[in-house]
Formats: C-alpha cells, sequence, structure tokens
C-alpha cells in the first residue's frame, strides 16, 4: 500500500513538474509609472492571458527597471526581451521610417490615428518591423503638446532661443527650424531637466506630462486640444519568433487579450488630453491654447523642416509619407 501511495505522490510531482515545464513567463519592459495609461495597457494584457489559463504569463518590468528607455528595441529584436510598450520613434536609428509616427501636424486627431493604425501605411511599418523579428500587439497612439518653464508656447515664434525637449527627430528638426536649441532625451528625464534649468520648455504626450509631474516645474502648459501638432505612436510590441514560438491557445489568448486593451487604448487616450489640462490648472499652472492658425504655422514649418528631411533621408520615404497623407 505504501508503495502504491509512494508511486501515486511520485506520479502526481512528475505531472505538476511538467506543467511547471509547459508554462511560460514573457518579460514585459517599459519606462512608465503604475498610474500610467500605457502600464494600463500591458496590465490589460497580462490580466487577460493569466485568466485565460493556457500556462502564460507576463511579468511586467516598469519605470525602466529593466532597460533603458531607448534601449528596448534593439534587446526586443534579439529575443532578449519579449514585449515593450514603446514610442516607435525611439527606435528610428534602427529603421529611420519609424520616424514618421512621431510627425508634426501628420495625424489630426484620435480616432485619425486609430485610422492610420488600420491603414497601408500602417502595413509598410509594420514588414519592416517583420525584419527585425518584431510584430505589433496593440496599436495606439498618444496626443500631447507644449509646456513652457517660464512662458506659454503656442506658436513658433514662442521657442526662439529656449532650450527645448522633443521626442523624435522630426519634432525636433521643426523646433530648430524655429530657432530652437535642441536637448536630446526621454520624456522620463524632463523634470529633472527643468528642476536643474537645463530645458526651459519641452513637448511630450499628455500622459507623460501627468505621470512624470511636470506640473510642479512649469509656468505654463498648452496642452493637446480642438488642434494636437503632437501625435505619438506608441505600441506594445512583441518579439515576433516568441509569439510564434508559443501554442495556439497561448497566441489566441495574447491576441485577444491585446483587442480589448487597444479599445481601452483609444478611449483613454481621447480622456488624455482634457484630464492633464485639469491637473495642471489645479496646480496653478498658466493653460495655454493653440489655435488653428498657430497650427498652421507649425505645419507649414514641419514641411519644410521635418517633411523635407524625411523624404530627402529615407529610401522609400516619399511613398511612406503619401502612404500616411492618404489616409483621410
Amino acid at each position: 500500500m505504501k508503495s502504491v501511495l509512494k508511486a501515486a505522490v511520485a506520479g502526481m510531482a512528475l505531472a505538476a513538474a511538467g506543467s511547471l515545464a509547459n508554462a511560460t513567463e514573457l518579460r514585459l519592459s517599459h519606462q512608465w509609472s503604475n498610474n500610467d495609461v500605457r502600464h494600463k495597457v500591458a496590465q490589460i494584457v497580462a490580466d487577460e492571458v493569466e485568466a485565460a489559463n493556457v500556462d502564460l504569463s507576463i511579468k511586467i518590468f516598469g519605470s525602466k527597471s529593466l532597460f533603458k528607455p531607448r534601449e528596448q528595441y534593439k534587446p526586443l529584436s534579439r529575443g532578449q526581451l519579449d514585449m515593450t510598450v514603446l514610442p516607435l520613434s525611439y527606435a528610428g536609428g534602427q529603421q529611420p521610417a519609424y520616424n514618421l509616427t512621431l510627425m508634426p501636424g501628420l495625424v489630426k486627431n484620435h480616432d485619425h490615428a486609430a485610422r492610420l493604425s488600420d491603414s497601408p501605411f500602417m502595413d509598410a511599418l509594420e514588414e519592416k518591423m517583420a525584419e527585425d523579428d518584431v510584430m505589433v500587439l496593440v496599436h495606439g497612439y498618444l496626443a500631447g503638446g507644449f509646456a513652457g518653464k517660464d512662458k506659454c508656447i503656442t506658436k513658433p515664434e514662442d521657442v526662439e532661443g529656449l532650450q527645448t525637449r522633443a521626442a523624435g527627430k522630426s519634432f525636433e528638426q521643426m523646433l530648430a527650424g524655429a530657432g530652437a536649441s535642441i536637448a536630446s532625451m526621454a520624456s522620463s528625464e524632463i523634470y529633472n531637466a527643468m528642476q536643474t534649468g537645463v530645458l526651459q520648455a519641452a513637448n511630450t504626450s499628455s500622459s507623460s506630462f501627468v505621470s512624470y509631474r511636470i506640473y510642479e516645474q512649469v509656468s505654463c502648459y498648452t496642452p493637446a486640444g480642438d488642434v494636437a501638432l503632437w501625435f505619438m505612436y506608441q505600441p506594445l510590441l512583441m518579439n515576433k519568433s516568441t509569439f510564434d514560438g508559443l501554442t495556439e491557445d497561448q497566441q489566441n489568448a495574447l491576441r485577444a487579450a491585446a483587442e480589448k486593451a487597444q479599445a481601452y487604448y483609444l478611449e483613454e487616450a481621447k480622456k488624455q488630453d482634457a484630464a492633464s489640462a485639469e491637473v495642471f490648472a489645479e496646480a496653478g499652472v498658466e493653460i495655454a491654447e493653440m489655435s488653428a492658425e498657430d497650427f498652421e504655422a507649425w505645419r507649414k514649418l514641419a514641411m519644410e523642416t521635418s517633411y523635407k528631411k524625411f523624404v530627402e533621408e529615407v529610401a522609400d520615404g516619399q511613398k511612406l509619407l503619401d502612404l500616411a497623407l492618404a489616409v483621410e
């Protein structure tokens, strides 16, 4: 009887070990705090996959605890990282075409951004990602605005002579064209740079402005409103080989989770802009508005600087730009 019991216990132990061996844990990295919308998008995917009970779990490493903000795409493409929520233009050095996902004035509003994500333009970008063994799980664009340490920024002449942070090469080119001095850094570094006097103005997403408490360092904020110059594509990406190596049930669970997270992302993105303005106003920061005329002045400058440079520097740049501009 004892030997039968021992054999049964041993069998159960082997079965448990086998099921643990089949369980897969994926590592997801991002640079934001837990209250940021991009973390919440990642958390939805992790929670939904866990609930699907397919021996798959996702461990999230937020607040740049695993990789530095701009150093996540390479390890992702090499399979050293499974997933990341990343502003795609951060990887513009690896794939210059990605700089088009942060092009001034290219996206009109959040619904237009969603149409861009489901267009031949995005198909062309995803082909480039596939070359790097990367795929998109969750599409998402966030809008943003400007903040000034000592003054309001609504039109090009407002940044002349200011040390300014812009996310992405295309915005840097446009702001330099307006006479700003450019300081390149991740959005997580804006607070300290303003606190120490290194930076006098910045643009980033509404979400980052709030989650990094930039309202503690500025006197004026120009949020995304009826017109938003600043839209940035910030998807949840996955290593393609890692995805392909999962079971069909695990892949289906990830796809279903991604669909739910993407719907949430779009709705939250729409809320972020007004919510950020409220937070800044409550903190005693002046709120400025960009007019349609201001927007057109910026876009005219962008066409002479960012758009022109992009077409010159990227082999299929004109084709990609035309694909983006074709989305109504």
